[in-house]
């Protein structure tokens, strides 16, 4: 089926001095232009665009690790999903023992976020674009003990599956009956240090709570870190662990 483009015409546009405003003078309409099969190719653009193509699809097919089971989205303790926390996690630790701050905590990532799976087999850069499209950076939210109750609470408000590392959340009953960091339970009178992503931290998915603690910015995109981590590890090992148990949660038939 055509394509029909409507041509707006030639727009004659009068400029009398730097400083006066472009106006419109005359508009004419041209006859209507036609987008079909027979249009033929233009070589010499085609000839131009072709090094930087070939050079894009290279870098996107370009192997980075490999899987031998697929890594979803499905449960409230995905394989894929706690896998990219435990991602975010490492890089955001790694980047505060260099810049001399505390060892972080904990991480926290949203499902919505990813966006594909990985299947079985070879994992391609390409993929990793498919699965992480946003720019999105990593954020270190410095929270004191009292106010990380509020990553709690939104658990067990929402019920929500979004990947967690290094923490153990449970509800039951209509509370919580394990909250968890690193293993311990939470102190008051201390610091905590939660990597998330820059869209969380400004209270996207509706994690106000970290609007509540000192943002420090790490500078480093999210989809990055993901590709780099995937380099370095040719064989992926899922985790298995269970974070979050959300034991009064309905189960969709």
């Amino acid at each position: 089926m055509k394509n029909k483009i409507f041509g707006f015409g030639i727009i004659v546009l009068l400029l009398i001095s730097c400083k006066t405003p472009l106006t419109v003078a005359n508009i004419q309409t041209e006859k209507n232009i036609y987008i079909t099969s027979d249009i033929k190719e233009d070589k010499a653009f085609d000839a131009v665009i072709r090094p930087y193509k070939n050079e894009l699809e290279g870098k996107m097919n370009t192997k980075v690790s490999h899987t031998n089971t697929e890594l979803n989205k499905s449960g409230d303790n995905s394989n894929l999903g706690n896998l990219l926390a435990d991602y975010t996690f490492e890089g955001a630790d790694e980047w505060a023992r260099k810049n001399n701050l505390p060892p972080v905590d904990a991480a926290v990532i949203n499902i919505g976020g990813i966006r594909n799976i990985i299947p079985k087999g070879d994992i391609l850069t390409k993929q990793i674009y498919e699965v992480m499209p946003f720019e999105n950076e990593i954020i270190i939210v410095k929270i004191n003990g009292k106010d990380v109750e509020g990553l709690f609470d939104y658990y067990l408000k929402t019920q929500e599956n979004n990947p967690v590392s290094h923490l153990i959340i449970e509800t039951e009953n209509g509370s919580l009956s394990k909250k968890l960091i690193n293993g311990k339970t939470i102190d008051y009178n201390r610091t905590y240090y939660i990597a998330t992503s820059s869209y969380l931290a400004l209270g996207g998915d509706n994690m106000f709570f970290f609007g509540k603690g000192e943002m420090i910015s790490t500078g480093i995109k999210m989809r990055d870190l993901i590709l780099e981590k995937f380099r370095q590890n040719p064989e992926v090992s899922t985790p298995d662990d269970v974070r979050l148990i959300f034991k009064d949660k309905k189960v969709e038939e």
